[in-house]
Order: C-alpha cells, then structure tokens, then sequence
C-alpha cells in the first residue's frame, strides 16, 4: 500500500553557498569584468563599468569610515532608486556597517519610529519623491537640526541621529551633501578601508529591513551578508543570469526584491543593473528595456499588467527580453501568458518568499511545465527545507493537504532588531520560519500558496481561500485585475466581496454578469455575493494589495459590524 509522501522537500544544489562578505565578492567581480557595465541609472544619467562602480562603492566606504561610522553600526537610507542607493548599499557593506531599509512612502511619525527602532546614527537622505518632502520632515521631527554643525547632531526625539547625508546637490543646514560627503574619502586611505572590510564576517549582520506589517508596528527583520549574498545569487543562477545579461529594476530599491534579488543578483554574476527611473512607470520601463536592450525584467504583477496595458505598447521593441521574476503576490496565469507571449519573457520564473528568508524561499524554473508555473510558486531553492504543517498541532501535513508554510536554512533572517518576542513567534526552536502563509505541495514539490491565515475566509463552517476564486474570475474577458476578501455576515459569519477593476476597452459588466458567469463553474458558496467597482486597490509601496484596507472600506461603505 503506498503511503502519502509529507509536505517536506528540500533544495539540493551542485553549486556550494558563498563563504565570503558583499564586498569581497563585489571586488572579485570587478577583477573579473572590469569593463562590463555595472550601473546604469538612466533617470540620473549614470553609466559606470564594474570597475567604475567599485571605485565610487570604495569612495563612499572611505568617507563613511572618516565621518566616524563604524562596524556594527546603523546607517538609514530614505530615498527612492537612484545610483547613490546602491553606492550606499555596497559601501556600508565594506564598512560593516548596518544599512537600515526605510520605505520611501513612510511619514514623519513611521520615520521617527524607524529611526529610534534601529539606533541610526547616519541617514543618507533623498531630498523629496513624489509628494514627500523628507527634507522638511527630518527638520519636522528634528528641528535641532537647522542649527547644528553637519554630523553634530543631538536631538530630542531621535537621540541617536548625529549625520543627516542629503543626496540633492543645494546645500541645507545641518546636512552634508553628496559631494561634500564624498569629500571626507581622503582622510582615510584604501589600506584602512581594506584593513576594515578584512575583519568582517559573512555572518555579521549588515541589513534592516522592515516589514510591511499589516497590523502593529513594523519589524525589523535583520540579515547578514551570507542571507542576502547567497539568495541574490541563487536567483539569479535560476535565471541563468552571466556577464552577458542586462537586468532592469522598477522595484524599489528598499525592498529585497530591488536590492538584493536585483543588485545582488546582478553583482554575483557580473549582470548590469539598470534603472528606468526613480518609482514604477510601466512607459519608463518598456523605454529602458527598449533601449538598453535587456535581457531580463522584474516586477509584481501589478506592474507586468500596467506595462502591458500601455497605450504605446506595441511600439517597443522587446525582443532581447528573455527571463526575468515575478513577484511580491500571486500571478494571475492570464497575466503570464501575456508575458511570455506579448513581452518575449519565455523564460520568466516566479519567485515566492519574505523579508524574513532573504527573501527567496521558492521559484519555477524556464523547464517547468507552463501549467506549474502559473500555478505554483515553484520547488524549494538550493540548500533551503519547506515544510507544510498543520497550523493547529505543528505536525507535517500530507502532500496535498492545506496547511502552513515552513522554510528552514541559510536565509533565515538572525532576528527581528530589538524584540525577542516576535523572534521567538518568527522562528521555532528548531530553526524554521513560520511564514503566516497557507499552501499545498504535490507529489513532485511545486508549492501552490493559497493564501494568508489570516485571509482565509470561513463562511457557514466552510474554508475559502479567495486566490481560488481570484484565478477564476481573471478569466473573464472584461476583468483586468481582481480581488476577493471578507467581510463579516450575520448568517454565515463572513461572506465574500470582489473587488473588480475592469479592462478599458471592455463593455460593461454587472454584479449581477458576474454571479452568472461563476455559476455552475465553481462551487455556490465560492460565488462572491458582493462586487466592488473599482479603478485601483489600496497597497503598499512594493505593490502589494492590501486586503485588510479592502476589507476596512467595505465594511465602512456597506455599514457592517466587524
């Protein structure tokens, strides 16, 4: 009788994990492609060779270090992509410093918490992005700063601050520019910097970044150079990236997604990075790949569907395009035929996993059957474990059977910074990461996620999970983007709304076309009762749908109880 394999794999590898720091493998790479283009930061006009690139990295290192930074400590970077966030992200990693992620959306309250959470002593600062003046925000939250010497700051509210960096190149009180913080480079020579980047660990930990938490305050969640060195360099041998490959990132830089499955992504396999512009804008994108002839493209899928959905579409040459990641929520597979078909992306991968894991946990691979990767997140990265347990007794479920997400290995993040009870929530004693996502795996390993514990929605005793009916809703004609949440039912406890953005040239559709369309085809309590109409969704600056916001508005809209 043959037994039901456990929810278990893990990702074997003839490719052994880096031992070595960012800035060791950075120089290594410039020795090796001196002349390949590293940067390309096309909304700044920056072109630079790898050996540019560590030149201008080493620059930035050796004023770092002559401004007093030290190993261990916390250095902020608030500023949406641009070449000085990359500079930022390799020098501090010479240095042993901790570079400290803070979202260009945040405001003063969520900047001032980001701040004192970490104990940033430097921050190197954008002057504004979009309708955020940082500028005026830091004066807001630290007004001592108007009058004090550059570096000499002691203010009341963000004690530790003592170094505000301003990238702009107009002079401001209290801070440093760009250029006058580079500068200081010559107090410290490349014998001091390379006698400091020597004493570093690969285990040291050398990034902040916060979650977007969906509820409470946002975690810090804490990696060393082997997490993020390791899983940037993973992604991209999934993506058979080499020196020949032309990478363009709209994703922010802030997030794993940008600086680590992009630029280190890049950086181990001698890639280009190439920035369209500062935020996302699908033309930006389609212009860069056009013109810069990539080779590989990273989005979530919102911004797949916006590029796609561009009036000038057709007039863009993406041809070169061949690979590229998917990722920061579930791909829709109408989506992914448009990609591999209309964008040349045969060899697109889908990526799943968190902050927490470095991010990547899993991927698809360009020789997966279609069918898997637009409906799996893919099989378990080299040298990382899953598992899928029941969430009520910790015990591995069957294959097939729906339970949690585990992933266990060398991109487990050290901790959340400064709070132990959320670590200890986090990360078992034997070391696995509980994810807080619900999946399946089959009996060949691909992990299909079907949603968040917390999204799963119970009506009248019944388990949903909204991606199911998500996926097939997007197969109407006239739907381009479409959630599903709950929202609280006296009869059934929660009940189903969808929230529906149509395509522009589609005709129009009703509730009531909706209902008609799913009925007989998925199972009657599946069948949304409510449909919001709507033009956008309420996310996060990564592009993620926030569900709970969702959920909030139509409560308040339709005059429930939660």
């Amino acid at each position: 009788m043959s037994k039901t394999l456990p929810s278990y794999t893990s990702g074997t590898a003839e490719v052994p994990l880096l031992g070595m720091t960012i800035g060791e493998m950075l120089d290594r790479t410039a020795e090796k492609f001196p002349d390949n283009e590293a940067l390309v930061c096309l909304h700044q006009d920056i072109r630079w060779t790898y050996k540019e690139f560590v030149e201008k990295v080493d620059e930035a290192a050796r004023a770092f270090m002559a401004i007093g930074v030290k190993r261990g400590d916390r250095v902020g970077i608030w500023s949406p992509n641009r070449y000085e966030w990359t500079v930022t992200q390799f020098a501090t990693a010479k240095v042993g410093a901790i570079l400290v992620n803070i979202n260009p959306a945040y405001g003063v309250h969520e900047l001032q918490y980001a701040l004192n959470l970490a104990g940033i002593t430097t921050l190197v600062t954008a002057d504004s992005f979009k309708a955020s003046n940082y500028r005026e925000m830091i004066y807001e939250l630290a007004p001592e700063l108007k009058r004090s010497a550059p570096g000499k700051l002691k203010a009341d509210h963000v004690p530790e601050l003592r170094a505000v960096i301003n990238v702009h190149e107009d002079k401001h009180d209290g801070m440093w520019t760009w250029k006058e913080f580079l500068g200081f480079a010559n107090d410290v020579s490349q014998d001091d910097l390379a006698k400091r980047q020597g004493e570093l660990q690969f285990d040291d930990p050398i990034n902040i970044q916060f979650t977007s938490g969906t509820t409470g305050n946002p975690k810090g969640a804490t990696l060393t150079h082997h997490n993020i060195l390791n899983n940037g360099y993973f992604v991209g041998e999934s993506q058979l990236l080499t020196e020949k490959d032309r990478l363009v990132i709209p994703v922010p830089l802030y997030h794993c997604f940008g600086m680590v499955m992009g630029n280190l992504g890049c950086i181990t396999h001698g890639s280009t990075m190439i920035y369209p512009g500062e935020g996302f804008e699908p033309k930006s994108v389609l212009q860069a790949v056009h013109q810069e002839k990539a080779t590989a493209l990273y989005g979530v899928p919102t911004m797949f569907i916006a590029e796609l959905a561009e009036p000038e579409f057709e007039t863009y040459d993406l041809s070169t395009l061949r690979t590229g990641i998917m990722a920061g929520s579930i791909c829709p597979a109408e989506v992914m035929k448009k990609v591999n078909g209309k964008m040349n992306m045969k060899e697109v991968q889908i990526a799943y996993g968190m902050t927490e894991t470095s991010p990547v946990s899993t991927q698809t691979s360009s020789l997966d059957p279609f069918e898997k990767q637009v409906t799996t997140v893919g099989r378990t990265q080299p040298h990382l474990e899953t598992k899928i347990v029941d969430p009520g007794t910790g015990n591995v479920v069957p294959r097939g059977e729906i339970g949690e997400l585990c992933t266990r290995g060398y991109s487990v993040m050290l901790k959340y910074w400064n709070n132990e009870e959320k670590t200890r929530e986090a990360i078992d004693d034997a070391g696995w990461m509980h994810t807080g996502d619900l999946a399946t795996m089959d009996e060949e390993g691909y992990i299909q996620i079907v949603g968040r514990i917390k999204d799963m929605v119970i009506r009248g005793g019944e388990n949903i999970y909204p991606k199911e009916i998500e996926e097939f809703l997007y197969t109407h004609p006239a739907i381009e983007e479409v959630q599903v949440t709950g929202i609280p039912d006296d009869k059934y406890g929660e009940e189903l709304i969808a929230w529906v953005k149509l395509a522009p040239d589609a005709a129009p559709v009703t509730a009531e076309d909706l209902q008609a369309f799913c009925k007989g085809k998925i199972a009657h309590f599946k069948i949304p009762k409510n449909y919001k109409f709507v033009d956008e969704f309420p996310m996060t600056v990564t592009g993620k749908i926030q569900k709970f916001k969702m959920r909030e508005i139509s409560i308040e809209e339709m005059g429930l109880k939660k």
